[in-house]
């Protein structure tokens, strides 16, 4: 049984599992009742249902497990996939529920939160409902229902995002960070088991595909890039910012050259979009420093200085440095950066956010696909998971490139990190596990019933 306290602002009541305000009649009188269903907007809400579901452990997995289990695709794996992510996505997705359920009534009851509440508890209450997949006729149904939930929830980066910038002074922006942080990673972890099997049944039902082939010598298994160069992601990348710069800036902007050093034969198993996004973040955000420093000394007689990558291969990662002389971060920003709910640029963030009403998170939305060079690689028919921020003007920003981007870096047990010297630039460390041994890195149980 989960506390029915919501730190001293709220009830819940047992009955029906929605949040009602507080008051000083049991949770079983009927005006308590009448309350919570005023509060679920009349949807009668089995509590005892989402317990069960809590109860359950996540079963983590890894890209080695994912390129494993996918190399020999077969009608009966494909099946077994599909059992998988029927039961797999309404445990993770009550996680993070009850995460919600336990936020302070003030906080849960706004208006961008309680959205993305509900579209949670509709997505639980649909997968929940699943029978076992038999047939592939079973499992058409199941992707087509996966896909819809996929492109419903395009709103909640952004809803979220805006919901906890308004709560910002009604919780410790510790504690809300920490909530959004946890949010973020299960949604990665949700999208990308989800994802994964879209795609396996996509490569199933190609024309070309044998039952039972082998795939490793395939560049994909599922969404899993096998031989993933880091010198191809940061040139992709590079194109994709500077026709971004120029479209945005003016063409006859000077845009700085980006160069790229190192180890530049390393190779690593990786989603696509998750590395593109935030490498197309960094760079991004560099290139517009860069340029901003340049025009700022109205030099027209040099060229701004280079951006400088290097990549270097270690036996157990590949980590890249993004350099950059764009006059660093200024030092009132520097305890804000890695935060999505507070710092001295929120009210603007809040009020760019109502521009983004979705935001998937891939470079797919990009719209300079041409830039990315990627007609040769891997486009998934259905909406991919991570849309990139980066298709936004320069000037609307919204506070979340850096902290999203080390979200996506720490999944699958990754690392970012900054070192700003003012005046001067920023050194950017990724660091990206090479082996793919690492299983992703997300909360099992509902983070706050453990606090």
């Amino acid at each position: 049984m989960f506390s029915i306290a919501l730190r001293r602002t709220g009830k819940r009541c047992r009955l029906t599992g929605s949040l009602v305000a507080r008051a000083d009649v049991p949770c079983s009188t009927p005006r308590a009742l009448q309350q919570s269903r005023r509060a679920s907007n009349g949807t009668w809400r089995p509590v005892s249902v989402l317990d069960e579901w809590v109860a359950r452990e996540a079963r983590p997995i890894s890209l080695r497990q994912l390129m494993v289990f996918g190399r020999s695709l077969t009608e009966s794996r494909l099946i077994s996939s599909a059992n998988y992510v029927r039961t797999e996505l309404p445990a993770r997705i009550a996680h993070r529920i009850r995460d919600m359920q336990q936020l302070p009534y003030v906080v849960v009851t706004n208006p961008h939160i309680n959205e993305v509440y509900n579209l949670y508890y509709n997505a639980f209450d649909c997968f929940r409902k699943l029978k076992e997949v038999k047939t592939l006729e079973d499992n058409d149904r199941l992707c087509e229902i996966i896909g819809q939930n996929l492109k419903s929830h395009l709103t909640v980066i952004p809803k979220l995002a805006m919901g906890i910038l308004e709560c910002g002074g009604l919780m410790d922006p510790v504690d809300l960070d920490k909530f959004m942080n946890t949010i973020l990673r299960s949604r990665i972890s949700r999208r990308v088991i989800a994802e994964q099997h879209l795609s396996l049944t996509e490569t199933f039902n190609s024309s070309h595909f044998s039952p039972g082939a082998k795939l490793s010598e395939s560049d994909f298994i599922g969404e899993v890039f096998i031989k993933c160069s880091a010198k191809d992601v940061i040139d992709r990348c590079a194109k994709a910012v500077t026709a971004l710069a120029r479209s945005t800036n003016g063409p006859d902007v000077q845009v700085p050259e980006i160069k790229v050093v190192g180890h530049l034969d390393a190779s690593f198993p990786y989603i696509l979009s998750h590395i593109e996004y935030i490498v197309g973040e960094l760079l991004r955000n560099s290139v517009q420093a860069v340029i901003e420093r340049h025009q700022k000394l109205d030099d027209t007689t040099s060229l701004p200085q280079p951006i400088e990558v290097t990549i270097c291969e270690a036996q157990e990662h590949v980590i890249f440095r993004i350099s950059d002389r764009g006059g660093g971060i200024p030092r009132a920003e520097l305890p804000y950066l890695w935060s999505f709910s507070k710092g001295p640029q929120s009210q603007k963030r809040l009020e760019n956010l109502g521009q983004v009403p979705r935001m998937a998170a891939t470079m797919q939305e990009h719209h300079v696909e041409d830039e990315l060079s990627r007609r040769d690689l891997k486009t998934p028919t259905y909406q991919s998971s991570l849309s990139s921020l980066t298709s936004r003007p320069p000037n609307l920003r919204l506070g979340m490139g850096l902290p999203l981007s080390r979200v996506y870096a720490e999944y699958w047990a990754g690392s970012l990190n900054l070192h700003s010297l003012e005046g001067y630039g920023v050194d950017v460390f990724l660091q990206i596990s090479r082996l793919g041994n690492k299983n992703e890195q997300l909360a099992t149980r509902a983070s706050m019933d453990a606090v």
